[in-house]
């Protein structure tokens, strides 16, 4: 316990899976948490959860796409606790279509949360942290690194937080700043995005789709969202204090084939 003890962290779409899990563990191992999701009913009701437990966490509405929201975050976080010292950019959605079917709405709606909120939650924390250091993990996923043919907005946006992160992190690197700056990329969780994509299919092709992606994982299961917490949390804290520009991989073997 207490391995980020006293630390501030900010963690995007925490009002469910892996967000959720994440602001439970840093708030465990002693972190004050503010907790933002554009779903605020279902974010207030697990601040109260975890309040009730003697955790430290506030909570906020915050559309990721907005900049005057991350403003008015960073400024809030800043003005009640003095400092920052987390950001978890974790806010996502999925959306299944290949090149051909792809809108150009869909296309923007999947970037502009997945890619262009990352972006402004990284140079917003920068510019937060830069005087006394700190670290930002962005949440990819191991389609930022392989493609799948249902998945090009996805894919897109995913291997674009993964070399956006790598250039983040040299140029914080280059500044002198302290600040770390890495990716994680989960495979697949048990979480409302996989298990409601999954469930909006036709019956016959969800159990297909299930089947073969299970007969692809070589641990043969959906990872649980507090295994990529625990990944998280590693990340976020001083004991990878010589990563930076890294990416982590947690996929139950998926990507080693």
């Amino acid at each position: 316990m207490g391995r980020i003890e006293n630390k501030i962290a900010i963690i995007t779409g925490a009002a469910g899976g892996i967000g959720l899990a994440t602001a439970e563990l840093f708030a465990r191992e002693g972190a004050k948490v503010v907790m933002t999701d554009i779903n605020i009913g279902k974010l207030e009701a697990q601040g109260r959860r975890m309040t009730a437990e003697g955790l430290s966490v506030t909570v906020a509405a915050h559309d990721v796409t907005q900049a005057d929201d991350w403003d008015r975050i960073i400024t809030g976080t800043l003005e009640r606790y003095g400092a920052l010292d987390i950001v978890v950019n974790n806010a996502g959605v999925g959306h299944l279509a290949s090149v051909e079917d792809e809108t150009m709405e869909g296309w923007r709606h999947v970037l502009g949360i997945n890619l262009d909120a990352v972006f402004m939650g990284t140079q917003k924390a920068i510019v937060a942290m830069k005087e006394w250091g700190g670290s930002i993990v962005n949440i990819s996923s191991i389609e930022g690194i392989i493609g799948e043919c249902v998945l090009a907005a996805y894919n897109a946006s995913k291997g674009g937080v993964r070399i956006f992160t790598k250039s983040a992190a040299l140029h914080c690197a280059e500044k002198g700043y302290g600040i770390r700056v890495n990716s994680v990329h989960p495979g697949y969780v048990i979480t409302p995005m996989v298990t409601d994509t999954i469930n909006a299919l036709p019956p016959d092709v969800a159990e297909a789709m299930q089947k073969d992606l299970l007969g692809r994982i070589p641990l043969g299961r959906l990872a649980e969202a507090s295994e990529i917490a625990q990944a998280i949390l590693f990340v976020a804290s001083d004991e990878s204090s010589y990563m930076t520009g890294a990416e982590l991989v947690i996929d139950g073997g998926y990507t080693a084939r």
